[in-house]
Formats: structure tokens, C-alpha cells, sequence
């Protein structure tokens, strides 16, 4: 099985840790953490991911400029996302899945849920 390549992009330094411990479970995976929507742009823009797991509420650009910025893109626009929310946040999940997103995960995150929707979304 290949490589999968991870983008995380997490405004909390524990919250990235936790995700990334999570999804270093996956078998082959590589994993980049980005801080912020424009940290994530600019990774996009030097390597090849799988899939993206992005935080909506972060500073400098938050996750769902970066999804309709991602699904604006020729480049990117099949990479599948999934948006974390934080509990209760529906309109950002709807707003989220509306730009594009492919799923969402609410805090705190179950680390058998997000695998689960990993091998959902990641068809290696």
C-alpha cells in the first residue's frame, strides 16, 4: 500500500498532536501540520495530499475560506476534507459541507470515528 500524505490544519498545537497521533495509526501515512489557512496554502502548493483535516475556527484564514479556496482550485478540488467543528457548531458544519467538504468530526475527537471516516475518504 502507498504512502497516504495527511494535511492538518490546527490553530492548537495540542489539538494538531492529537490528530496526527491519531492518524499515525493509518499504515503508510505521512502527515504535515499547518497552523493556519494560509500555513495550509502554502503547503499545498510544495506537496501532494490525500486528504485534509482542517480546524474551521483559526486566525489569519479560517477553515471554511480555506475549503472554498481549495474547491476553487483545478489543482486540489479532488482532494477530500473533512472540517472539524467544535460541539454544536451547526451552522459551520452546513456551511462547511456546502462549500465542499467531504465530512466533519466534532470536539473532542474520537480517534475510531476519524479513522473510520479516513478509510472512507481514502481509497488507496
Amino acid at each position: 500500500m502507498p504512502d497516504i500524505h495527511f494535511l492538518v490544519v490546527e490553530d492548537s498545537p495540542t489539538m494538531r498532536q492529537l490528530i496526527s497521533f491519531a492518524l499515525k495509526r493509518v499504515h503508510g501515512s505521512k502527515i504535515i501540520e499547518a497552523s493556519d489557512g494560509i500555513d495550509a496554502l502554502k503547503k499545498l502548493s510544495t506537496a501532494k495530499f490525500d486528504l485534509i483535516l482542517t480546524d474551521i475556527n483559526m486566525p489569519i484564514m479560517d477553515g471554511l475560506k480555506l475549503v472554498s479556496l481549495i474547491r476553487g482550485n483545478d489543482q486540489y478540488r479532488e482532494i477530500p476534507i473533512i472540517i472539524i467543528t467544535t460541539e454544536g457548531a451547526e451552522e459551520d458544519r452546513k456551511k462547511g459541507l456546502a462549500l465542499g467538504a467531504n465530512a466533519y468530526l466534532s470536539k473532542p475527537i474520537q480517534t475510531a470515528e476519524l479513522l473510520k471516516l479516513v478509510s472512507s475518504l481514502v481509497k488507496k
